[in-house]
C-alpha cells in the first residue's frame, strides 16, 4: 500500500492547522480507502479466505457484514420492492439492478447469437453457453454445469436438503424460486395462453412444451419400434 499526505490548511488570525489525509491503496487492484483497516479487510477478498460459513446452506464469505446480508435471503424478509411489478429484495441493491429490466436498455449483445442483455455480467455468464466449456462436476452423478454456482445448486438435489416449504400443502424445495412456481398452483392463477387452442399454464416452460404438439415436431423416438414422440405423452 502507498501513503500519501494531502495537507488541509484552514488558517484564522492566530494560527494555521493542517490536517493530513491518508490514502491506502490496494496492490492488486488499486482500490482506495482512507483507512488502513478498510483495506485489510478488502485484501479479504483476493485471499479467497472465508471463515464465515451459512448454517442452512453452507454458502462462505470473507465478512461477517456479507454473511449476515446472505442470510435474510433464507428470512424471507424482503423490505424493497419493486414499484411497478411488485416483486421484492432483500437489499436495496438488488431493486436496483432489478428495476433496469423494466426500463428495456440493454447495451450489452452476444455476438454469436444477438442476444442482449442489461448489464455486462450477465451477458458474461451467457456467453459460456456457446463456449461449451463446463469446468465444474457433480461428484455425485458428474453432471458439468458452466458456473460455479449453478453446481451448488445442483447439489442440494442430492443433499435433500429443502428448506422452502409451501404453507398450504407443506410440499418443501431446494431453491426459493421453486416454490414460487409451486404457489401458482394453489393460487388459480394461469397468465401463460396458447394461442392456437387457448389452453392455460401457470409457467412459461409449460406452455412452450404444449406447444410443441401444434408444432408436430416429435424430437423423442423409441430405440425398439421407433414410434415417435413429443416427449409429453405418458
Amino acid at each position: 500500500s502507498f501513503i500519501f499526505s494531502i495537507p488541509v490548511c484552514s488558517a484564522t488570525a492566530f494560527h494555521s492547522l493542517h490536517l493530513f489525509v491518508s490514502l491506502s491503496l490496494c496492490d492488486l487492484c488499486g482500490k482506495s480507502f482512507t483507512e488502513a483497516g478498510g483495506l485489510k479487510k478488502h485484501t479479504l477478498i483476493h485471499s479467497g479466505f472465508k471463515p464465515y460459513s451459512c448454517d442452512l446452506c453452507g454458502k462462505s464469505f470473507t465478512r461477517a457484514g456479507d454473511l449476515k446480508r446472505h442470510q435474510l435471503i433464507h428470512s424471507g424478509f424482503k423490505p424493497y420492492s419493486c414499484d411497478l411489478c411488485g416483486k421484492s429484495f432483500t437489499q436495496a441493491g438488488g431493486l436496483n439492478k432489478h428495476q433496469l429490466i423494466h426500463s428495456g436498455f440493454k447495451p450489452y449483445s452476444c455476438d454469436l447469437c444477438g442476444k442482449s442483455f442489461t448489464r455486462a455480467g450477465d451477458l458474461k455468464r451467457h456467453q459460456l453457453i456457446h463456449s461449451g466449456f463446463k469446468p465444474y462436476s457433480c461428484d455425485l452423478c458428474g453432471k458439468s454445469f458452466t458456473q460455479a454456482g449453478d453446481l451448488k445448486r445442483h447439489q442440494l438435489i442430492h443433499s435433500g436438503f429443502k428448506p422452502y416449504s409451501c404453507e398450504l400443502c407443506g410440499k418443501s424445495f431446494t431453491e426459493s424460486g421453486g416454490l414460487k412456481k409451486h404457489q401458482l398452483i394453489h393460487s388459480g392463477l394461469k397468465p401463460y395462453n396458447c394461442d392456437l387452442c387457448g389452453k392455460s399454464f401457470t409457467e412459461s416452460g409449460r406452455l412452450k412444451k404444449h406447444q410443441l404438439i401444434h408444432s408436430g415436431i416429435k424430437s423423442y423416438s423409441c430405440d425398439l419400434c421407433g414410434k415417435s414422440f413429443t416427449g409429453l405423452e405418458t
